[in-house]
């Protein structure tokens, strides 16, 4: 069978009628900037698979919510070193603009990511890490250099364990801001040397209340279906979240919908690499994740109406989830 005829190739306005299967790449070019003209644009962009396109120096992104193959070495390479304006729009334009008009102005540059819940923002960051990754100076055998690049690339699976969730319209929503810096000595070709991470909003009330249909943060899955008997042992877990009031309570523990299906267990794995990545062993490690089944036994003790000393009160209902809580901690 032929392919699937672009239902949005039909009655189009006259703005991108000389382009019809890709529509416009920079829609500063559109003879008529009005909203119909504008969604029609994307609309015939994201048919044929243009998630990118340029509104001048802004890029649009639309997620197309499964894996495009625009991101290997072959792309990478397209873009180094290219007038980006001869090339298709694509997020690894917008790093290669930043990274070279940083060495060219020895001027500090930011790339500024935003969107509503689910719009791309968390895998564009990503792919902006990994191409100045890929063609930043390698700083000849440094080692420092490589280190860097290597906190740069596996440094987010901690990020999101901590910070991301599951809710009704993402499977892995960051439900924080974070400010990404990196540092470069512009000698040879402009080498990272270090870099910061700024966290801040984070949605803290998620820990104890997850909307409806949502998730908690991964990391509680993750913890608790790692397979790692020995953590289990030690901080007395099962690997049933329902076994735990503050994951039990929205009905919701596995992630397999139409936005995908994470295997928490696998993630386990690459939580604990980007963990040893950025220099937090097993050690430091054991005492994070004691905090963490901490929190998962705080929420199973239960208080009831008592009388304490002639006055209303509360006590706890079960004396056995208080001392479980303080042995783990």
């Amino acid at each position: 069978m032929g392919k699937k005829k672009n239902p949005f190739l039909t009655n189009n306005p006259p703005a991108f009628e000389e382009k019809k299967r890709v529509g416009v790449e920079d829609m500063v070019l559109l003879s008529q900037i009005e909203d119909n003209a504008v969604l029609n644009n994307l609309k015939v962009r994201f048919y044929e698979d243009e998630i990118y396109t340029w509104i001048s120096n802004v890029l649009v992104i639309a997620n197309p919510f499964r894996w495009l193959q625009i991101y290997d070495s072959k792309h990478i390479n397209k873009y180094k070193g290219a007038n980006v304006k001869d090339l298709p729009p694509h997020i690894f334009a917008v790093a290669e603009v930043a990274f070279r008009q940083m060495l060219l102005e020895e001027e500090k540059q930011c790339i500024i990511i935003s969107g509503e819940s689910g719009a791309g923002k968390t895998e564009a960051a990503k792919q902006i890490m990994t191409y100045i990754a890929a063609i930043s100076g390698s700083g000849g055998n440094d080692r420092a250099v490589t280190k860097v690049k290597d906190i740069i690339l596996d440094s987010n699976p901690a990020l999101e364990a901590f910070g991301n969730a599951m809710t009704v319209r993402n499977n892995n929503s960051s439900r924080f801001g974070k400010y990404f810096e990196i540092k470069f000595a512009l000698a040879n070709g402009g080498t990272p040397r270090g870099g910061n991470i700024v966290n801040y909003l984070l949605e803290r009330s998620r820990v104890v209340a997850p909307g409806p249909m949502e998730r908690s943060f991964h990391i509680f899955y993750q913890l608790l279906r790692s397979g790692d008997r020995n953590l289990h042992q030690k901080f007395a877990l099962s690997d049933d979240p329902m076994d735990f009031y503050l994951l039990a309570q929205t009905g919701e523990t596995i992630v397999d919908n139409e936005g995908g299906m994470k295997d928490d267990r696998k993630e386990w794995e690459e939580t604990i690499n980007s963990l040893e990545t950025v220099d937090i062993f097993q050690a430091d490690q054991e005492d994070l994740f004691r905090i963490v089944a901490a929190v998962l036994h705080l929420s199973n003790i239960n208080f009831v109406q008592s009388n304490v000393n002639g006055s209303d009160g509360c006590t706890v209902s079960d004396q056995n989830t208080l001392y479980r809580v303080a042995d783990v901690l």
